[in-house]
C-alpha cells in the first residue's frame, strides 16, 4: 500500500491508502467514532451475518482466490454466542483481499472502500453519509490536482519542443 491520505469525518480523522488503483479505508479510524475499542467495535461488526454474507459477496466477485468452504464454516458459526472473529482471522480463513489487518505502529484493519462503506453504514447512517460526501471531496480535489499536473507537463514539453 501506498499513497496515504487522509479526511474528517465528524472529527474523526481516517486514513486512505491505495492499493493499486483501490483505496483501501481504514476501519480502525473509523471506529474511533464509535468507541476508543477499536478492536472489539470491528470484531462486533464481524459478528454479524449480514456483514459476512456482504463481505462473502464482495469478495466472490473480486478475489477468484476466496476459499467459499472456510466461509461455510464462519457462516455456521455466525450469530452464537461463542462465536468469535477478527479482521486476520477471516483474512487467514477464507484467502480475502477486501480485508487487511496489519498489526504495529501504522497497522490497523483496512478495507476495500465498498467494504468501508457497509461499515460506515453500521456505524451511523449519519457518519457514512458524512464520510462519503468527505471521501468525495477527496477524490474530486485528486483529479482536479491530477488535470492540473498533466496540463503542466503539456506545457512544459511544448515549451521544450519550441525552444
Amino acid at each position: 500500500m501506498a499513497k496515504n491520505r487522509t479526511i474528517t469525518v465528524q472529527e474523526t480523522t481516517v486514513k486512505i491508502t491505495a492499493k493499486g488503483k483501490e483505496d483501501y479505508i481504514c476501519l480502525t479510524d473509523m471506529a474511533k467514532q464509535a468507541n476508543e475499542r477499536t478492536d472489539v467495535v470491528i470484531q462486533t461488526w464481524l459478528r454479524n451475518r449480514n456483514t459476512i454474507e456482504f463481505i462473502r459477496l464482495w469478495e466472490e466477485l473480486h478475489n477468484p482466490n476466496f476459499n467459499p468452504s472456510k466461509f461455510a464454516g464462519i457462516r455456521e458459526q455466525t450469530g452464537l454466542n461463542n462465536f468469535y472473529l477478527s479482521a486476520k482471522m477471516w483474512v487467514e480463513e477464507t484467502n480475502a483481499i477486501g480485508i487487511e489487518s496489519k498489526a504495529g505502529r501504522y497497522g490497523g484493519t483496512y478495507a476495500h472502500k465498498d467494504i468501508a462503506y457497509e461499515f460506515a453504514t453500521w456505524l451511523s447512517p449519519a457518519f457514512k453519509l458524512y464520510f462519503i460526501k468527505e471521501f468525495q471531496r477527496l477524490k474530486e480535489q485528486e483529479q482536479k490536482e491530477q488535470r492540473e499536473e498533466a496540463e503542466w507537463n503539456v506545457r512544459r514539453i511544448f515549451s521544450n519542443i519550441n525552444y
